[in-house]
């Protein structure tokens, strides 16, 4: 197992996910098992016997369908320590999206996912009040909801109120702003998983990408996430696909002993 900080470029910041690596399979029971172990938000399983590489995400309490932060963590890995597996491009096949693409370009690791564009939905009152600020327009995407406030000092100060937001129809909740540092800036909120907030959070930039991209006319985009740790990503909006592209840094190798 691997332990990896992904969307930042030094330990202790952006997003921490173990990485187990496989050589056949072992049942979801037992990944969750080792997920709740480690009591990071998300543990990602790579299953390297045959390609492309089955990879599965779980956070301390449930199995997810998308992770990018532990995806991230995951090709750091195997470009770094299983080279002879995973040569220029690594392919990952999950349950739900099907054939996942990560490569590297400069010291950046790029992945390639599915974009998520989210609806107009008439929510804005009750995220109001989980979130305890004002929100301008609220977005349903396929698991996620999104909230757009005025400006980032807005999502920086947030302090919501978690069993609110744990009552909210979703798996979670992203709220977002445009930035005079980056392009846009969010943070995402995931108490129906049992992490109350995601310190960096890749797959969220399927939703809030497309939207940033369409709302300033540019197709790459640079996010922060102001996080506690914080977090930064690029976002590149290709038609229905969102390339997130971002840093890694290992934090610490070991074994799993089972039995």
């Amino acid at each position: 197992m691997f332990q990896v900080d992904a969307f930042t470029n030094s330990q202790f910041k952006g997003n921490p996910a173990a990485v187990v690596i496989l050589e056949k399979k072992i049942s979801a029971d037992l990944m969750q098992q080792i997920a709740f172990e480690n009591n990071l938000s998300e543990t990602a399983f790579i299953n390297i016997s045959k390609t492309p590489f089955e990879i599965r995400w779980f956070t301390p309490t449930v199995e997810v369908d998308l992770c990018g932060h532990a995806t991230l963590a995951s090709a750091k890995v195997l470009f770094e320590y299983y080279p002879q597996v995973a040569g220029e491009v690594i392919e990952f096949t999950c349950l739900e999206h099907g054939i996942l693409i990560a490569k590297k370009a400069d010291d950046e690791i790029f992945l390639d996912f599915p974009a998520d564009i989210a609806t107009s939905a008439n929510l804005s009152e009750e995220i109001s009040k989980a979130i305890k600020a004002e929100v301008n327009e609220c977005f349903v995407g396929e698991t996620k909801l999104m909230a757009v406030v005025d400006n980032e000092k807005i999502v920086k100060e947030l302090k919501p109120d978690f069993s609110a937001v744990a009552k909210l129809d979703a798996m979670g909740l992203i709220v977002t702003a445009q930035s005079s540092t980056y392009d846009f800036v969010s943070r995402c909120f995931f108490p129906q998983t049992g992490v109350n907030e995601d310190p960096v959070t890749g797959s969220a930039h399927c939703v809030t990408a497309p939207y940033w991209a369409k709302k300033l006319t540019k197709k790459k985009l640079l996010a922060g996430q102001l996080s506690e740790r914080g977090g930064e990503l690029t976002c590149i909006v290709e038609n229905d696909r969102v390339l997130i592209g971002g840093r890694a840094v290992l934090y610490l190798e070991g074994k799993i002993f089972i039995g």
